[in-house]
C-alpha cells in the first residue's frame, strides 16, 4: 500500500523564529504574522533514529539520504595536516545533489496538503530535483532558473519534462518569479531556500548521518557549501536533536557571492544582499536579494557554533574540484569543492589543528557543470 504522508510527524506545527507564534500544518511560506522564518517542530521519534519515511512519502521517494561518508588521505587538504577528512557524498543522490533531499521532502507534504502541482525556483539543482520527482509522482512541475544556468542542469531538467522558465538576472528575480506563478497555478513552492520549511526539515537527517557514521563522535568541523544555507541548519538541527555538542560549522562561499562570509569577516550580526554575483560554483551564486534574513539565520548558526564564513576564489574552487576527482575518485561541480577549498584556507590561515577531524559535504556531481570541468582542465 503507498502512503500520501510520512509515517510519522506529518501535522507537525510551523514556529515562528521572529514572533514564536505556532501554526498547523498548512502550505505557508513566511508567518502570516510578522513575515518570519518559518521552522518545523516535531517530537524526536520514541526510542529509534529519524529515518527517511519521517519526512518523505513512499508514493515521492526515489532512495535519496543515506549518502555515504568516507575517510580520504588527510594531505588531500594539506601536506601538514594528519587528522581525519571525511567527505560525505551527496552526488550519490538520485539527481545527483543534496537538494532531493529537501526537494522529495517538501513535495511529499504538498501532496498531502492537496496541492495539484510544484514550483521551483533554483540556480539548477533544485529544479533538477524538483522536476524529478514530480515526474516520479506524476504530478506538473514549474521550474525557474537565471539564463546563466549550466546547460548539464538545464538539460536534467528538460529530460524530466517540466514547464521550464529560462529568467534574465541572477537567481534572486528567479526566486521572485517562483513565487508569482506558485500563487498564480495554485502550486506548492518547493524552492530550496528557507522557503519551504518541510524541505528544510527533512535535512536534519544530514546532520545526524554525520554523527551515526562517525559512531557517535563529533567531528571538529563540518564544511558546508552554502547560498542561503538551509543544509548548514540541517547539520545543526541533526547535531542538536541528539543533545550533543554540535561541530565548528563553515559556511563556504565563492569570492564572487559572498554575502554570508562577508558578514562573518566584518563581525556583523545581519547579512545584506550581494551585489552582482559572479562566479563559476552557480550553485551558490544567489545574492540574497529578497530575502538576507535567512542568511542572517545561517550566520547566527555559524557564529553559535564557533565556526567560520569562508569566500574563496574560483580558482581554489576549481583546484579543490580537479583533486577531489583526481585524488579521491570523487567528481563533483564547482559548488561541491567549495567546501574542501574553504578547509584548505582555514587551514593555511592557522585556525585548523593538525589532529583535527573535518567532515567536507560534496553537494553536486560534476556532469552538471561540463563547462566548469574545461575550465579546471584549462587552469589546474
Amino acid at each position: 500500500m503507498r502512503h500520501e504522508q510520512p509515517s510519522e510527524g506529518a501535522l507537525a506545527a510551523l514556529f515562528c523564529l521572529r514572533c514564536h507564534a505556532r501554526n498547523a500544518a498548512r502550505l505557508a511560506y513566511r508567518c502570516p504574522d510578522c513575515g518570519g522564518i518559518l521552522r518545523v517542530e516535531r517530537p524526536l521519534p520514541a526510542g529509534r533514529r529519524w529515518r527517511t519515511s519521517d519526512f518523505v512519502s513512499e508514493r515521492v521517494t526515489l532512495g535519496e539520504g543515506g549518502t555515504l561518508m568516507r575517510k580520504v588521505r588527510p594531505d588531500l587538504l594539506h601536506e601538514r595536516f594528519h587528522g581525519q577528512l571525511y567527505v560525505k557524498d551527496e552526488t550519490r543522490n538520485p539527481s545527483g545533489s543534496f537538494k532531493d533531499r529537501l526537494v522529495a521532502a517538501a513535495v511529499s507534504r504538498a501532496l498531502a496538503l492537496g496541492a495539484p502541482g510544484i514550483v521551483c525556483a533554483s540556480s539548477g539543482n533544485a529544479g533538477a530535483a524538483a522536476a524529478c520527482y514530480a515526474a516520479n509522482a506524476g504530478v506538473p512541475a514549474i521550474i525557474v532558473c537565471p539564463e546563466s544556468t549550466p546547460e548539464g542542469k538545464v538539460a536534467q531538467i528538460a529530460a524530466y519534462g517540466a514547464t521550464f522558465h529560462r529568467v534574465p538576472g541572477d537567481y534572486s528575480r528567479s526566486f521572485q518569479v517562483g513565487i508569482e506563478l506558485a500563487a498564480e497555478s495554485g502550486f506548492a513552492n518547493v524552492t530550496t531556500t528557507y522557503q519551504n520549511a518541510y524541505g528544510v526539515d527533512a535535512l536534519r537527517l544530514v546532520g545526524q548521518e554525520i554523527l551515526d557514521d562517525l559512531s557517535g563522535n563529533v567531528p571538529d568541523w563540518v564544511a558546508v557549501p552554502t547560498s542561503s544555507g538551509p543544509l548548514v541548519h540541517g547539520v545543526w538541527q541533526g547535531f542538536s536533536d541528539w543533545s550533543v555538542q554540535v561541530p565548528r560549522l563553515v559556511a563556504a562561499q565563492s569570492e564572487g557571492c559572498a554575502p554570508i562570509a562577508t558578514a562573518f569577516r566584518e563581525g556583523l550580526q545581519d547579512v545584506s544582499p550581494w551585489p552582482a554575483p559572479h562566479t563559476l560554483a552557480s550553485g551558490i551564486s544567489d545574492p540574497l536579494a529578497s530575502y538576507p534574513d535567512e542568511g542572517s539565520l545561517t550566520l547566527s548558526l555559524v557564529h553559535a557554533t564557533g565556526g567560520q564564513g569562508v569566500a574563496v576564489p574560483d580558482a581554489m574552487i576549481l583546484s579543490a574540484m580537479h583533486d577531489l576527482a583526481r585524488r579521491a575518485g570523487l567528481f563533483s561541480e564547482p559548488t561541491g569543492a567549495t567546501s574542501l577549498a574553504a578547509m584548505r584556507q582555514l587551514f593555511d590561515d592557522g585556525l585548523i589543528g593538525e589532529d583535527d577531524t573535518i567532515v567536507c559535504l560534496v553537494t553536486g556531481n560534476g556532469a552538471k557543470d561540463y563547462a566548469a570541468w574545461r575550465t579546471a582542465d584549462g587552469q589546474v
